[in-house]
C-alpha cells in the first residue's frame, strides 16, 4: 500500500500543478471577457441627470463637442468613474461632482480611439490645492540641488494620477486657454503605457497611418522652437513648461490641441496633423 501511494504522489502533484496552471490561464483569458461584460452593463445605464447638470455648470468644453462625441464622452465617463478609485488627500473629501469633472476632461483623450480607459491608472489622488513635493535637480554645472515644488498635477507609472482640485476646476472652467491639468496628466499616462514617458506614445492598435520617424521629426522641430521661445522669453501659443523635455512637450501640446485646436492648426499645422491622427478628433472644427 505504501509503495502505491509513493508511486501516486508524483502523479497527484503533477495533476495539482496542471489544475493550478489551468486556473491561472483561464483567469488571464477570462479577465478581458469579464471586463468587457462589466463595461457593457455600465454603457447600458442611463447617464445621470445630475452629472449632466455638473457638465453644464463646470465643464463648458463638453458643449462644444459634436452631439455624437458628447454621447460617446458620457459613456466613457460612466466606465471611468465605475473603474477608477478616487482618493482624497490633504483633508479633501472627494465628491461625486469632483469625479464627474475629472472624468469629463480625462475622457476627451479616449474619443474615437480604442478605449483602454488608461489601463495602468488605478487611483486618482486629489488634493484641495497645489501640493508640495521635494525634488532633486542638477544645474548646468552638474551640481545637485534639493528643491520644494508646488505642483498642480503629477502622473506616476505606478498607476496613480495626482491632481489639485482647485487647478482641475480652473482648467475646466476656462475651456480655451490651453491650460488643463487633467488633459496634461492623462496625456502623460498615455505616453507611459509603454514604460517611461518619452513624448512618443504608442500608436493606436491597427493604426497604419502612424509613422514614428515623421512623429519624431515633427514633434522634435516644434519642441526645439518652444525651447527657443522659452530661452528668449518669447511667449507664443504653447506653455513654456513644455520646453523641459519631449514628454512635457507632448502633454502641453495635447492641452493646446483640445482647448485651442484652431490656433494650434494655424501655428503648428504639422503638429496638429500628428495629434489629429493620434487622438482621432478634429478640435479645430468644434
Amino acid at each position: 500500500m505504501g509503495l502505491i501511494l509513493t508511486l501516486l504522489e508524483p502523479a497527484v502533484a503533477f495533476f495539482i500543478v496542471c489544475i493550478v496552471a489551468f486556473l491561472m490561464v483561464a483567469g488571464l483569458v477570462g479577465q478581458p471577457v469579464w471586463r468587457a461584460y462589466q463595461r457593457r452593463k455600465v454603457w447600458q445605464q442611463p447617464f445621470p441627470a445630475r452629472w449632466r447638470r455638473v457638465l453644464q455648470r463646470r465643464v463648458p468644453i463638453v458643449q462644444r463637442l459634436p452631439v455624437d462625441l458628447q454621447l460617446q464622452l458620457k459613456k466613457h465617463m460612466q466606465v471611468f468613474i465605475a473603474e477608477k478609485a478616487f482618493i482624497g488627500c490633504g483633508g479633501l473629501q472627494v465628491s461625486e461632482d469632483m469625479r464627474v469633472v475629472v472624468a469629463a476632461q480625462a475622457c476627451l483623450l479616449l474619443l474615437n480611439r480604442p478605449a483602454g480607459y488608461f489601463r495602468n491608472v488605478r487611483q486618482i489622488l486629489m488634493y484641495p490645492h497645489a501640493f508640495v513635493v521635494n525634488r532633486t535637480s542638477t544645474d548646468f554645472a552638474g551640481v545637485q540641488q534639493d528643491n520644494r515644488q508646488a505642483l498642480a498635477g503629477e502622473s506616476w507609472t505606478q498607476g496613480q494620477v495626482i491632481l489639485s482640485w482647485q487647478d482641475t476646476l480652473e482648467g475646466a472652467a476656462i475651456a480655451d486657454d490651453g491650460r488643463n491639468v487633467v488633459i496634461h496628466e492623462f496625456a502623460h499616462q498615455l505616453d507611459q503605457e509603454n514604460g517611461k514617458a518619452t513624448g512618443a506614445p504608442l500608436p493606436n492598435l491597427g493604426d497604419h497611418t502612424y509613422n514614428a520617424q515623421r512623429w519624431q521629426a515633427v514633434m522634435g522641430k516644434a519642441f526645439a522652437h518652444l525651447q527657443y521661445e522659452a530661452q528668449n522669453s518669447v511667449q507664443g501659443l504653447l506653455n513654456h513648461y513644455g520646453a523641459q523635455d519631449p514628454a512635457e512637450f507632448f502633454a502641453v501640446v495635447s492641452e493646446a490641441f483640445f482647448e485651442q485646436g484652431a490656433a494650434l492648426a494655424q501655428q503648428y499645422p504639422a503638429v496638429y496633423a500628428e495629434l489629429k491622427a493620434y487622438y482621432k478628433v478634429h478640435p479645430a472644427s468644434w
